[in-house]
């Protein structure tokens, strides 16, 4: 057999060979895109219409270089909290901004004519969140309004000047924005009751394990998505490694 028939089958394996590697490469950065994504997030284990409950707003570092030291969280104002509080976090300041209320809110016997607007925590000189953690971030107040849910605006500042406005409305039956804004579910618990300052009543809980929880369900779909991810992988490499191995003895065939 001439020499010249020989020479396009290793062109072909070569393309073939680029094609898949291009088809891996895709693969591994959809894959580490959907593992590394972190929104950041409110929930309440006591929060329901018309009462008072905590909030706590999960804040994860999405930068691998920066600092988070800022969270701005935008409280609405055209279904206000009249009673509204900020748990003081070690190593940070938090100021609580106040709004004219137009037209003013009836409050038990009170007409309440302003309330807050905005929550700013912002990080002291050499504290901050860095990078590959998160901090959380927690408000008591009410009455809550008479609402399935609750939106809120959150602006994360960065050590490097940067920002991520999370406030991004989530749509229904559509794709999920890049950076949502928070939604608070206000539906509370049955066996609960609450008072003004967001305790619960039932067994003395705090609000703590619901938040556990979650966290633990977090932890378990990160290992979950991380093990898909090495499985894929595996199975992609061993791909490969059967097309060099059958190209191989394809090409001593020919030779022999």
């Amino acid at each position: 057999m001439s020499l010249h028939l020989l020479q396009p089958r290793p062109r072909r394996g070569r393309r073939l060979r680029a094609v898949l590697v291009l088809a891996l490469t895709a693969g591994l950065v959809a894959l580490t895109g959907g593992v590394a994504s972190a929104h950041v997030t409110v929930a309440s284990a006591d929060a329901a219409p018309g009462g008072y409950g905590k909030i706590t707003f999960r804040v994860p570092n999405e930068s691998d270089v920066a600092s988070t030291v800022a969270l701005r969280i935008q409280v609405p104002t055209d279904t206000p909290l009249t009673s509204l509080r900020a748990q003081p976090v070690p190593g940070w300041t938090v100021t609580l901004t106040k709004a004219q209320l137009t037209p003013p809110v009836e409050a038990g016997d009170e007409q309440v004519t302003e309330a807050v607007s905005v929550v700013e925590f912002r990080a002291e000189p050499g504290s901050g969140v860095a990078p590959g953690q998160f901090q959380e971030f927690a408000l008591s107040g009410g009455p809550f309004p008479e609402t399935e849910a609750l939106t809120f605006n959150v602006v994360q500042a960065y050590s490097d000047g940067t920002e991520a406005a999370w406030i991004e409305p989530t749509v229904e039956g559509q794709p999920e924005p890049q950076r949502p804004a928070p939604v608070l579910s206000l539906a509370g618990p049955d066996t609960a009751t609450t008072d003004a300052h967001g305790g619960s009543s039932a067994d003395g809980a705090t609000g703590t394990e619901p938040a556990a929880e979650t966290a633990t369900a977090e932890d378990d779909g990160n290992r979950t998505a991380v093990a898909a991810l090495v499985v894929a992988v595996l199975g992609l490499l061993a791909g490969l490694a059967g097309l060099g191995l059958g190209l191989a003895a394809r090409r001593r065939t020919v030779s022999e």
